[in-house]
Protein backbone atom coordinates (compact mmCIF):
# COMPACT_ATOMS: atom_id res chain seq x y z
CA UNK A 1 0.00 0.00 0.00
CA UNK A 2 1.16 3.71 -0.85
CA UNK A 3 2.11 5.65 1.94
CA UNK A 4 2.12 9.00 0.27
CA UNK A 5 0.79 12.22 0.46
CA UNK A 6 -2.36 10.74 -0.79
CA UNK A 7 -4.96 12.79 -2.97
CA UNK A 8 -6.34 16.57 -2.77
CA UNK A 9 -9.53 15.14 -0.98
CA UNK A 10 -7.43 14.25 2.17
CA UNK A 11 -6.21 17.50 3.01
CA UNK A 12 -8.37 18.68 6.39
CA UNK A 13 -10.06 15.08 5.99
CA UNK A 14 -9.65 13.86 9.45
CA UNK A 15 -11.22 17.25 11.07
CA UNK A 16 -14.51 17.58 8.55
CA UNK A 17 -14.52 14.28 9.50
CA UNK A 18 -14.78 14.75 13.56
CA UNK A 19 -16.61 18.21 13.38
CA UNK A 20 -19.53 17.23 10.16
CA UNK A 21 -19.97 13.44 9.37
CA UNK A 22 -22.68 11.36 10.96
CA UNK A 23 -24.68 14.98 12.24
CA UNK A 24 -27.65 15.50 10.50
CA UNK A 25 -31.06 16.45 11.18
CA UNK A 26 -32.83 13.92 9.53
CA UNK A 27 -34.50 10.44 9.42
CA UNK A 28 -32.59 8.01 7.37
CA UNK A 29 -32.57 3.89 7.53
CA UNK A 30 -30.38 1.84 5.36
CA UNK A 31 -30.09 -2.24 5.05
CA UNK A 32 -27.62 -4.04 3.23
CA UNK A 33 -28.37 -7.61 1.97
CA UNK A 34 -26.35 -10.13 -0.21
CA UNK A 35 -27.29 -11.77 -3.18
CA UNK A 36 -26.44 -15.91 -3.29
CA UNK A 37 -23.94 -14.13 -6.57
CA UNK A 38 -22.37 -11.72 -3.76
CA UNK A 39 -23.97 -8.61 -5.07
CA UNK A 40 -24.83 -6.18 -2.58
CA UNK A 41 -27.56 -4.92 -2.06
CA UNK A 42 -28.59 -1.40 -0.33
CA UNK A 43 -31.96 -0.34 0.31
CA UNK A 44 -32.05 3.74 1.83
CA UNK A 45 -34.89 5.86 2.60
CA UNK A 46 -34.79 9.51 4.32
CA UNK A 47 -37.13 12.07 5.40
CA UNK A 48 -36.59 15.76 4.97
CA UNK A 49 -38.66 17.62 6.81
CA UNK A 50 -41.92 16.48 4.39
CA UNK A 51 -40.09 15.45 1.24
CA UNK A 52 -39.38 11.47 1.47
CA UNK A 53 -36.86 10.25 -0.66
CA UNK A 54 -35.08 6.73 -1.34
CA UNK A 55 -32.49 5.10 -3.51
CA UNK A 56 -31.55 1.19 -4.06
CA UNK A 57 -28.18 0.45 -4.84
CA UNK A 58 -26.27 -2.58 -6.04
CA UNK A 59 -22.68 -3.76 -5.83
CA UNK A 60 -21.10 -6.06 -7.54
CA UNK A 61 -17.16 -7.13 -7.59
CA UNK A 62 -15.48 -9.07 -9.61
CA UNK A 63 -11.71 -9.48 -9.27
CA UNK A 64 -10.16 -5.82 -9.48
CA UNK A 65 -13.85 -4.22 -10.90
CA UNK A 66 -16.67 -2.88 -8.95
CA UNK A 67 -19.37 -2.28 -10.69
CA UNK A 68 -22.30 0.03 -8.65
CA UNK A 69 -26.02 1.05 -10.24
CA UNK A 70 -27.98 3.20 -7.64
CA UNK A 71 -31.78 3.48 -8.73
CA UNK A 72 -33.41 6.61 -6.99
CA UNK A 73 -36.86 7.91 -6.27
CA UNK A 74 -36.13 10.95 -8.85
CA UNK A 75 -36.33 8.24 -11.92
CA UNK A 76 -32.50 8.79 -12.40
CA UNK A 77 -30.53 5.22 -12.33
CA UNK A 78 -26.55 5.86 -11.58
CA UNK A 79 -23.76 3.58 -12.92
CA UNK A 80 -19.79 3.90 -12.23
CA UNK A 81 -17.75 1.21 -13.19
CA UNK A 82 -14.37 1.29 -10.79
CA UNK A 83 -10.94 -0.39 -12.70
CA UNK A 84 -8.74 -0.82 -9.45
CA UNK A 85 -4.67 -1.24 -10.18
CA UNK A 86 -5.38 -1.18 -13.56
CA UNK A 87 -1.55 -0.76 -13.35
CA UNK A 88 0.64 0.00 -9.90
CA UNK A 89 -1.19 2.67 -7.87
CA UNK A 90 -3.72 3.84 -10.60
CA UNK A 91 -7.35 3.87 -10.26
CA UNK A 92 -9.77 4.23 -13.12
CA UNK A 93 -13.69 5.51 -12.50
CA UNK A 94 -16.04 5.42 -15.30
CA UNK A 95 -19.61 6.97 -14.66
CA UNK A 96 -23.17 8.46 -16.27
CA UNK A 97 -26.33 9.10 -15.17
CA UNK A 98 -29.98 7.86 -16.84
CA UNK A 99 -31.68 9.72 -18.93
CA UNK A 100 -29.28 12.56 -18.35
CA UNK A 101 -27.01 12.08 -21.56
CA UNK A 102 -24.50 14.72 -20.50
CA UNK A 103 -23.80 13.18 -17.07
CA UNK A 104 -20.97 10.67 -18.22
CA UNK A 105 -17.31 11.06 -16.55
CA UNK A 106 -14.44 9.65 -16.60
CA UNK A 107 -11.85 9.98 -13.72
CA UNK A 108 -8.01 8.77 -13.24
CA UNK A 109 -6.59 8.27 -9.72
CA UNK A 110 -2.82 7.69 -9.37
CA UNK A 111 -0.83 7.31 -5.96
CA UNK A 112 2.72 7.80 -5.41
CA UNK A 113 4.87 7.20 -2.21
CA UNK A 114 5.53 11.24 -2.79
CA UNK A 115 2.55 12.33 -5.35
CA UNK A 116 -1.25 11.94 -5.30
CA UNK A 117 -2.95 12.89 -8.90
CA UNK A 118 -6.76 12.77 -9.42
CA UNK A 119 -8.26 14.01 -12.98
CA UNK A 120 -11.45 14.29 -14.22
CA UNK A 121 -13.37 15.15 -17.56
CA UNK A 122 -17.47 15.19 -18.82
CA UNK A 123 -18.10 13.03 -21.96
CA UNK A 124 -19.90 15.73 -23.53
CA UNK A 125 -18.69 17.75 -26.87
CA UNK A 126 -17.30 21.16 -24.54
CA UNK A 127 -16.61 18.83 -21.02
CA UNK A 128 -15.24 20.10 -17.95
CA UNK A 129 -12.19 19.21 -17.46
CA UNK A 130 -10.76 18.79 -13.50
CA UNK A 131 -7.19 18.31 -12.03
CA UNK A 132 -5.80 18.14 -8.65
CA UNK A 133 -2.40 17.03 -7.92
CA UNK A 134 -0.58 16.74 -4.31
CA UNK A 135 3.07 16.23 -4.34
CA UNK A 136 5.52 15.70 -0.71
CA UNK A 137 5.34 12.44 1.91
CA UNK A 138 3.00 11.62 4.64
CA UNK A 139 4.34 14.41 6.67
CA UNK A 140 4.16 17.54 4.56
CA UNK A 141 2.18 17.83 1.25
CA UNK A 142 0.95 20.56 -1.04
CA UNK A 143 -1.49 20.69 -3.78
CA UNK A 144 -3.91 22.20 -5.80
CA UNK A 145 -7.25 21.36 -7.18
CA UNK A 146 -8.47 23.35 -10.51
CA UNK A 147 -11.38 22.99 -13.15
CA UNK A 148 -11.39 24.56 -16.36
CA UNK A 149 -14.40 25.04 -18.47
CA UNK A 150 -13.32 24.01 -21.86
CA UNK A 151 -16.53 25.76 -23.72
CA UNK A 152 -16.42 29.27 -21.78
CA UNK A 153 -12.25 28.70 -21.48
CA UNK A 154 -12.72 30.05 -18.13
CA UNK A 155 -11.34 28.30 -14.63
CA UNK A 156 -13.97 27.60 -12.49
CA UNK A 157 -12.66 26.57 -9.69
CA UNK A 158 -9.01 27.18 -8.41
CA UNK A 159 -8.10 26.00 -4.67
CA UNK A 160 -4.91 25.14 -3.37
CA UNK A 161 -4.02 23.27 0.26
CA UNK A 162 -1.18 22.61 2.35
CA UNK A 163 -1.44 19.09 4.89
CA UNK A 164 0.84 18.88 8.00
CA UNK A 165 0.89 15.98 10.31
CA UNK A 166 3.37 14.87 12.69
CA UNK A 167 2.31 11.29 15.45
CA UNK A 168 -1.09 12.42 17.23
CA UNK A 169 -1.84 15.68 15.02
CA UNK A 170 -2.98 16.51 11.91
CA UNK A 171 -2.79 20.48 10.26
CA UNK A 172 -3.47 21.95 7.13
CA UNK A 173 -4.42 25.23 5.35
CA UNK A 174 -6.53 25.89 2.32
CA UNK A 175 -7.72 28.37 -0.10
CA UNK A 176 -11.05 27.85 -2.03
CA UNK A 177 -13.32 29.81 -4.12
CA UNK A 178 -10.65 31.48 -6.49
CA UNK A 179 -8.81 33.24 -3.04
CA UNK A 180 -11.94 33.97 -1.60
CA UNK A 181 -11.73 31.66 1.37
CA UNK A 182 -9.38 30.65 3.75
CA UNK A 183 -9.59 27.92 5.68
CA UNK A 184 -7.77 26.71 8.29
CA UNK A 185 -7.97 23.31 10.50
CA UNK A 186 -6.25 21.22 13.15
CA UNK A 187 -6.92 17.58 14.86
CA UNK A 188 -5.51 16.09 17.30
CA UNK A 189 -5.27 12.92 19.43
CA UNK A 190 -5.60 13.26 23.01
CA UNK A 191 -6.35 10.02 24.30
CA UNK A 192 -5.76 6.81 21.09
CA UNK A 193 -7.15 4.44 23.78
CA UNK A 194 -10.66 6.05 24.21
CA UNK A 195 -10.05 7.49 20.28
CA UNK A 196 -10.14 10.85 22.40
CA UNK A 197 -9.62 13.61 19.55
CA UNK A 198 -10.35 17.55 19.41
CA UNK A 199 -10.66 19.38 15.92
CA UNK A 200 -11.07 22.82 15.36
CA UNK A 201 -11.56 24.65 12.00
CA UNK A 202 -11.24 28.58 11.32
CA UNK A 203 -12.66 30.13 8.15
CA UNK A 204 -12.72 33.96 6.67
CA UNK A 205 -14.06 34.79 3.21
CA UNK A 206 -12.27 37.89 2.50
CA UNK A 207 -15.23 39.37 0.11
CA UNK A 208 -17.62 39.54 2.37
CA UNK A 209 -14.95 39.46 6.02
CA UNK A 210 -16.43 36.61 7.18
CA UNK A 211 -15.64 34.81 10.26
CA UNK A 212 -16.30 31.25 11.24
CA UNK A 213 -14.73 29.39 13.93
CA UNK A 214 -16.01 25.51 14.93
CA UNK A 215 -14.82 23.22 17.50
CA UNK A 216 -15.50 19.80 18.11
CA UNK A 217 -14.40 16.68 19.90
CA UNK A 218 -15.51 12.68 19.70
CA UNK A 219 -15.37 10.00 22.69
CA UNK A 220 -15.30 6.43 23.17
CA UNK A 221 -17.42 5.49 25.82
CA UNK A 222 -16.84 1.86 25.19
CA UNK A 223 -15.42 -0.35 21.94
CA UNK A 224 -18.92 -0.15 20.67
CA UNK A 225 -20.51 3.43 21.55
CA UNK A 226 -19.11 7.04 20.57
CA UNK A 227 -20.23 10.30 21.37
CA UNK A 228 -19.31 13.51 19.13
CA UNK A 229 -20.10 17.39 20.04
CA UNK A 230 -19.15 20.92 18.09
CA UNK A 231 -20.06 24.73 18.49
CA UNK A 232 -19.48 27.58 16.45
CA UNK A 233 -19.29 30.56 16.39
CA UNK A 234 -22.87 31.45 15.44
CA UNK A 235 -23.93 29.78 18.09
CA UNK A 236 -25.23 26.50 16.73
CA UNK A 237 -24.62 23.48 18.64
CA UNK A 238 -24.52 19.64 18.05
CA UNK A 239 -24.05 16.07 19.50
CA UNK A 240 -24.36 12.52 18.78
CA UNK A 241 -23.92 9.33 19.97
CA UNK A 242 -23.80 6.44 17.95
CA UNK A 243 -23.74 2.58 19.28
CA UNK A 244 -22.35 -0.16 16.66
CA UNK A 245 -24.96 -3.18 18.00
CA UNK A 246 -23.21 -5.48 15.67
CA UNK A 247 -20.80 -5.87 13.43
CA UNK A 248 -20.78 -2.89 10.75
CA UNK A 249 -24.49 -2.26 11.91
CA UNK A 250 -25.33 1.62 13.43
CA UNK A 251 -27.53 3.28 15.18
CA UNK A 252 -26.85 7.18 16.01
CA UNK A 253 -29.07 9.74 17.21
CA UNK A 254 -27.96 13.24 16.58
CA UNK A 255 -28.99 16.56 17.97
CA UNK A 256 -29.04 20.58 17.09
CA UNK A 257 -29.83 23.71 18.79
CA UNK A 258 -28.99 27.24 18.52
CA UNK A 259 -28.06 28.66 21.56
CA UNK A 260 -28.63 32.13 20.71
CA UNK A 261 -32.05 31.56 20.08
CA UNK A 262 -33.57 29.05 22.70
CA UNK A 263 -36.94 29.22 21.69
CA UNK A 264 -36.55 27.60 18.50
CA UNK A 265 -37.12 24.03 18.48
CA UNK A 266 -34.06 22.16 18.60
CA UNK A 267 -32.94 19.80 15.67
CA UNK A 268 -33.21 15.66 15.67
CA UNK A 269 -31.74 13.33 13.35
CA UNK A 270 -31.89 9.41 13.62
CA UNK A 271 -29.94 6.88 11.55
CA UNK A 272 -29.97 3.18 11.31
CA UNK A 273 -27.79 1.59 9.03
CA UNK A 274 -27.77 -2.68 9.23
CA UNK A 275 -25.19 -5.23 7.36
CA UNK A 276 -25.10 -8.60 7.88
Amino acid sequence: MVKGPGLYTEIGKKARDLLYKDHNSDQKFSITTFSPAGVAITSTGTKKGDLLLGDVAFQSRQKNITTDLKVCTDSTVLITATVDEAAPGLKSIFSFKVPDQNSGKIELQYLHDYAGISTSMGLTQNPTVNFSGVIGTNVLAVGTDVSFDTKSGNFTKINAGLSFTKDDLIASLTVNEKGDLLNASYYHIVNPLFNTAVGAEVSHKFSSKDNTITVGTQHSLDPLTSVKARVNSAGIASALIQHEWKPKSFFTISGEVDTKSIDKSAKVGLALALKP
